[in-house]
């Protein structure tokens, strides 16, 4: 049987590191992976940690801790391989108790876990889910397995980390027989993403990109909602024809749909750059250069990109829902995702309005100061040593 151990006591961690890094995991879950990783590490700690890892990601992952050691599992994530490979390491290299950052869950372990959920998309936007490059059966199979993987996770852990108080709420919406002292609301950080002392002129971009721009970054996935934002940008565009909205993102199917309807609903040409995977130091420039970040998702865990923008100095526009409001408070101004004209009233409003931008990028710098990698990383500890993970 499962027994807590006392908070002294000694135990092994293992953590599914396997989306570590942006460029590696996809985006933001990669970040938080990085970022819990090189955290944990600065902790003064006895407990010894596992980290499991891609070959693709195995190198980037620096160890600066004595305690840290690294397990390479060649499985992808929301794959049948992954739950026959990652059960065989974890028990080779026993720990006491496993940490899955996200909800994909050996369900053929045996060793007591906790799991972080960023947000259930899966479940509050069935349309999103939908969105696939299978085939229907193949699409059907993977569906039903990521349901299945989903209640296990949930169902068989003994905490859950929450990003948010919205993530939270999701969770007791969709499990309402889930304890709610189960789960743990801890906030994702944020922190800089460039040291250079003269950052690169925009002209030197691989893609050069000329002012003023409006801003995203994340993936295109439908409940990100950049199609509305697209078709926002077109009738706004028709006023100010110089403004252009630059897109950051890694390519996939999601973003050559939406390079298609570009070309669909006629925004001219070159007013859209889609530029693709963008390295630390590009995207701090490209945040600090923004006349206004827009942020239109429907549904969201978290919100760090919208943090990571105020950080670097730019005004921030975000939808109304979810834990946007929780997370950005009044340090950016708000729309509803689903009204195309507001969301262009909101670009005019901010590239006219110097007073507000300005305004925006000082109460940003504030709401920043709210959230820190290394508070993360902590509580999350503090989450290890409450579960215990002795048998």
């Amino acid at each position: 049987p499962f027994v807590a151990t006392c908070y002294n006591a000694s135990i092994k961690v293992g953590i599914d590191a396997r989306m570590y890094g942006p460029k590696c995991g996809g985006g933001w879950v990669g970040r938080y992976v990085e970022e819990l990783v090189q955290g944990l590490q600065r902790i003064d700690s006895k407990h010894r940690v596992v980290l499991f890892l891609k070959p693709e990601n195995a190198d980037a992952c620096r160890l600066t801790s004595p305690r840290f050691e690294k397990v390479i599992v060649n499985a992808h994530w929301y794959t049948a391989k992954e739950q026959f490979l990652m059960p065989r390491a974890i028990a080779k290299a026993k720990v006491d108790l496993m940490h899955y950052p996200h909800w994909n869950v050996p369900i053929w372990s045996s060793v007591p876990f906790v799991i972080t959920i960023h947000d259930l998309i899966l479940l509050d936007d069935p349309s999103s889910a939908k969105a696939t490059t299978l085939g229907p059966i193949r699409y059907l199979a993977k569906r039903v397995g990521c349901h299945h993987v989903l209640h296990h996770a949930i169902e068989k852990s003994k905490k859950i980390a929450a990003v948010s108080r919205a993530t939270k709420d999701s969770i007791l919406h969709h499990f309402n027989h889930v304890d709610p002292a189960k789960i743990d609301v801890i906030y994702e950080g944020v922190s800089p993403l460039s040291n250079l002392q003269s950052p690169l002129p925009l002209s030197t971009f691989q893609q050069p990109i000329s002012q003023p721009y409006f801003l995203y970054v994340g993936s295109a996935y439908p409940h990100k909602n950049l199609e509305s934002l697209l078709h926002a940008f077109s009738f706004f565009v028709k006023e100010y024809p110089l403004v252009k909205l630059v897109l950051v993102g890694k390519n996939d199917v999601f973003y050559d749909k939406l390079r298609n309807e570009v070309k669909e609903i006629g925004i001219p040409e070159g007013r859209v750059v889609f530029t693709g995977f963008v390295p630390d130091d590009q995207l701090a420039v490209l945040y600090q250069n923004a006349a206004l970040y827009v942020f239109p998702a429907r549904f969201e865990g978290f919100g760090l990109p919208p943090l990571e923008a105020m950080l670097h100095g730019a005004p921030v526009a975000a939808s109304e829902r979810g834990p946007l409001p929780e997370v950005l408070g009044a340090a950016a101004i708000y729309f509803n995702p689903d009204d195309l004209e507001q969301m262009a009233e909101v670009m005019e409003q901010a590239l006219n309005n110097e007073s507000l931008r300005a305004e925006l990028k000082e109460k940003g710098s504030q709401q920043v100061k709210k959230y820190s990698w290394s508070s993360m990383a902590e509580q999350t500890m503090k989450l290890y040593e409450k579960v215990g993970g002795k048998k």
